[in-house]
């Protein structure tokens, strides 16, 4: 069973993220910093007009036979003039005595600077003020003089609306393209680790060989550590295929010695309870030659499944040397072993894993005949190879699951078999593309196809 392995959260998903909002904070900063900036400036330049429309006035006062003369110059309120025809207001003051304007604009003598700037609440509108003052002086006397000018902002209102609105854009705009650069940096940083990945999935149990391509430094200890941890895999699978080929020459040869003993004894035995043991005997060896075998053969496919020797194959000619060495096997059960090939069929596969599963194929066929029958080995273009039988046929409520490892029919009792027959034949055909049918025909027997 395969562990699933437990996800921490995407890395490109937290790059992004990181990225991203790395980009919306700034954005937001750029925002205000473009705002404060832009709104400093515009209140500076109209402190700037308030402040020179209040000196203008000021160097119009002078003192005259003792008595202060004071015209007004009209650039000092035109020069204030805006779209938004903003209000204006202003205050002329005599040593802390109102003389002109509108009282209470001005603030109290006492603490009044030389010069104060505020933003503050007149007659029900937030204005910008400038006060400033200046002593004149006569031959016998002296006195000052206070000015204050103030203008309502609501030009200065939509300069810094639309200061703003620009900003916003601006804002938004470095926002997008930090954000598609960030998506950018994301997929380019996590492309050699999903190339890694997808490198790794491509490969059989077979392709052990190391990584070679270039990656980045901070991937270079996961590809030595998955160098590493291949090269002790090919090892072990190296050793395994040689423990498996040792394994079938020690185990088959033996078996084989044994059962000619016992049939050379059976032989020269006359008593019958010794030659039915000896029978038995046969029997028991039989079924572990072919145990053995068959786990010997579906450990081998295992091994070559992923990594097949694929060449250029006579299907027919596979098949006729197949049916040429059962021949003999097919006579002592009075069997007869039939090829039906309209013509050339060829595929490109493993030659030795398709012997295998189409002799397992064909062995079924002949353990499970009845005496005097006839198995069909049709072989068509597809290619497709159709082995049928006029046996008993596969238990109906079964045939899902009769080529599962070690399943065996339950009207297999008393045959020799180790459940890895179909195994077989359907591993190979799965390692090649195909799949394997199993199906009962109408007029009885089993019908096996082996599909490429």
């Amino acid at each position: 069973m395969t562990e699933v392995l437990r996800s921490s959260g995407s890395l490109r998903r937290r790059l992004m993220v990181t990225l991203i909002g790395g980009a919306a904070v700034l954005a937001v900063l750029v925002f205000l910093l473009l705002r404060g900036y832009a709104t400093a400036v515009a209140q500076q330049s109209q402190d700037a007009i308030l402040g020179a429309s209040v000196t203008s006035i000021l160097d119009a006062a002078l003192i005259r036979d003792g008595a202060l003369e004071l015209d007004i110059p009209y650039a000092a309120f035109s020069m204030l003039t805006t779209q938004q025809d903003d209000r204006i207001f202003y205050e002329i003051q005599q040593d802390d005595t109102h003389l002109s304007g509108y009282e209470g604009l001005s603030p109290p003598f006492p603490r009044m600077k030389l010069q104060d700037i505020q933003t503050l609440q007149f007659q029900g509108s937030q204005v910008r003020r400038v006060t400033n003052r200046r002593w004149l002086i006569a031959e016998d006397n002296r006195t000052l003089i206070t000015v204050s000018v103030a203008q309502t902002q609501d030009a200065m209102a939509g300069t810094l609306a639309d200061i703003s609105r620009n900003a916003a854009l601006f804002g938004g705009g470095f926002f997008v393209l930090a954000t598609l650069l960030a998506l950018w940096a994301s997929s380019t940083t996590i492309r050699p680790l999903r190339a890694l990945g997808q490198s790794v999935a491509r490969r059989g149990p077979q392709d052990l060989t190391p990584f070679s391509k270039p990656v980045p430094s901070e991937m270079q200890p996961l590809v030595g550590a998955l160098n590493s941890l291949m090269g002790r895999l090919d090892q072990s699978l190296n050793r395994s295929e040689d423990f498996i080929a040792e394994a079938a020459h020690r185990v088959r040869t033996p078996l084989a010695t044994v059962r000619s003993y016992a049939e050379a004894t059976l032989q020269r035995v006359d008593r019958e309870e010794n030659r039915q043991a000896l029978r038995s005997m046969v029997r028991a060896i039989d079924e572990s030659s072919r145990a053995a075998g068959q786990l010997l053969d579906h450990a081998m496919i295992t091994f070559r499944a992923d990594h097949l020797e694929r060449q250029q194959l006579d299907l027919g000619e596979l098949v006729a040397e197949l049916v040429r060495g059962l021949t003999p096997i097919a006579d002592m059960k009075d069997l007869f072993l039939r090829i039906h090939q309209d013509g050339p069929v060829t595929c490109t596969g493993d030659p030795i894993l398709l012997q295998n599963a189409v002799r397992n194929v064909i062995d079924n066929a002949l353990k499970y005949s009845p005496a005097e029958s006839v198995v069909e080995i049709t072989l068509t273009a597809s290619p497709q190879v159709i082995i049928c039988d006029e046996g008993p046929g596969f238990p109906p409520d079964e045939i899902d699951t009769l080529a599962t490892r070690f399943q065996r029919g339950g009207n297999a009792k008393g045959t020799i078999g180790s459940g890895l027959g179909l195994t077989i034949a359907q591993d190979v055909a799965v390692a090649h593309g195909g799949a394997l049918k199993l199906e009962n025909r109408p007029e009885g027997g089993a019908c096996v196809t082996l599909s490429l």
